[in-house]
């Protein structure tokens, strides 16, 4: 990201990294351990527990904001909370696609009516290390695709808060927590992120599946999520937005 550009001037951190952090970063930025009272758009990217403590009050506020850790809004309570803070604050919460595409397809497909959605991801056994996924399967010798989960996209969005992002966005676009089916699988034989999901319904069917790489110093996240983030930053500057 390029650290010189106009809309990031400021870095939430979490308390006692402030300085740590101001000596990786462009001297222009601050760093901070709470979003500026002044702050008018807020880009998340920190993990479910910066959506109560930051997100919150900034919609509350009328701060416009993006999303990634949208595995949070698995909590009904949360969801309801967010909605209605943003109503407050007359205001937009922006839940990103991160690793996926077609979420624009699924929610318009959401309009002509839904029967079924089912999103299966696949990622390196590695990336499922210190999960629930150990318990089922010694993912260190795992020679074949193992399909450790299939359930709702809330309890995938419970039980794997930190892999199932997308799980949660693909539910929220279209039939909901409870309705959307998950599967996860560890998958020696790839070294890339795979998120697919099949959707069907009075508009017909559809089928959408990317192969990511996932980031270097965190295999649990793909590389794309972060450019998710780059295109709603960019996506606030004057001009022709697609």
């Amino acid at each position: 990201m390029d650290s010189g550009a106009p809309w990031l001037q400021t870095l939430v951190v979490r308390p006692g990294q402030e300085e740590a952090v101001r000596h990786q970063v462009d001297p222009k930025i601050t760093v901070t351990a709470a979003v500026p009272d002044a702050a008018t758009l807020l880009l998340e990217c920190a993990g479910h527990e910066a959506v109560g403590s930051h997100v919150l009050p900034a919609l509350a506020r009328g701060v416009r904001v993006g999303m990634v850790s949208t595995g949070a809004l698995s909590d009904g309570v949360l969801l309801a909370e967010l909605d209605a803070a943003a109503h407050r604050g007359q205001t937009q919460l922006h839940l990103l696609s991160g690793a996926l595409g077609g979420i624009d397809a699924l929610s318009a497909a959401r309009g002509a009516g839904l029967d079924a959605v089912v999103y299966t991801g696949r990622k390196p056994p590695k990336a499922w290390i210190g999960t629930p996924a150990e318990q089922q399967v010694e993912l260190s010798t795992l020679s074949a695709p193992y399909t450790f989960f299939a359930g709702s996209a809330r309890d995938a969005c419970r039980l794997y808060p930190k892999n199932a992002n997308v799980a949660a966005t693909i539910a929220l676009a279209g039939l909901g927590l409870d309705q959307t089916e998950v599967r996860l699988v560890a998958d020696p034989t790839i070294d890339r992120n795979s998120h697919a999901f099949e959707a069907n319904g009075v508009f017909g069917a559809m089928q959408v599946h990317l192969q990511v790489r996932p980031l270097a110093d965190n295999p649990k996240t793909s590389a794309l999520t972060v450019w998710s983030a780059v295109r709603f930053l960019r996506s606030q500057q004057v001009g022709i937005i697609v």
